[in-house]
């Protein structure tokens, strides 16, 4: 009999965020299912870890499945690396996070803690996948989400990712009905255009509250943000190596090296 693959399951909203309630179900469809995630929202936290604390992982019990699952005090990356190191029977066969409550389409993709805990996991060579809904309410409705993301789970089992690559879905704020597919995209050009509003607390004592415009800079119908715009799930093919490889030669004729001035 075929071993079932191990599926590891994980996001940034806390491990009692609908959108991964909506996730495991899926996954319990396809394979074993262990879920490390945590125990508080964590959204915004990127890939941060945890160096100068303690870190807590609860296993749970009475859960609403047949899935395994632990609640962990730390961030989404804390989550994949305990899991993988501790937590787990074995490697997994894939790993899937979110399915977070708001878009991680374009330069999201960067503050996301949905996208590092995929990113972690693809480090360390599991295929992985992010999925966001378009939705930031608690309250969103998933069932939408449930079709796409059990198709793509499935196709990722089936043929595996290159090393290094993860998958960032993004799924449009539609009944199923709406949706109109599934493009492969590249992540937008865009921007945040932040700003910080000056406040006093009740003592007095200045304190400033984040907020911004999301700018779109790019008019290219091949991006993540005109799929979702035009009612498509986006899918980009994202990787953790940061080099800029099309500046490498130009950046070797700089002369960065001092030369040796012989007196």
């Amino acid at each position: 009999m075929t071993e079932k693959p191990l599926i590891l399951v994980t996001n940034d909203d806390g491990i009692n965020a609908p959108g991964i309630r909506a996730l495991i179900e899926v996954m319990n469809t396809l394979g074993t299912v262990y879920v490390v995630a945590p125990d508080s929202p964590q959204s915004g936290m990127g890939h941060a870890i945890t160096l100068d604390s303690m870190l807590f992982a609860e296993k749970l019990e009475n859960t609403d499945g047949p899935q395994t699952e632990f609640s962990c005090s730390g961030t989404p990356a804390d989550c994949v690396k305990i899991a993988i190191r501790q937590l787990l029977p074995r490697k997994p066969d894939l790993c899937v996070s979110g399915i977070n409550h708001g878009s991680n389409a374009s330069i999201n993709v960067i503050y996301s803690g949905t996208m590092s805990a995929a990113i972690e996991a693809g480090i360390e060579g599991i295929p992985s996948i992010g999925f966001s809904l378009l939705n930031y309410s608690w309250n969103a409705n998933f069932e939408a989400s449930k079709t796409f993301v059990k198709t793509i789970a499935k196709q990722v089992l089936e043929h595996g990712l290159p090393d290094g690559v993860v998958l960032n879905t993004n799924i449009p704020n539609k009944d199923v009905e709406a949706i109109k597919g599934i493009k492969i995209c590249r992540q937008a050009k865009a921007n945040w255009v932040e700003k910080f509003d000056k406040r006093k607390n009740p003592q007095g004592k200045e304190y400033y509250w984040l907020t911004g415009e999301f700018v779109n800079l790019d008019q290219g119908k091949d991006t993540d943000e005109w799929a979702l715009e035009n009612d498509y799930v986006a899918v980009v093919p994202i990787h953790f190596d940061l080099t800029a490889h099309h500046f490498i030669n130009e950046l070797r004729t700089w002369e960065l090296n001092p030369k040796n001035n012989k007196q």
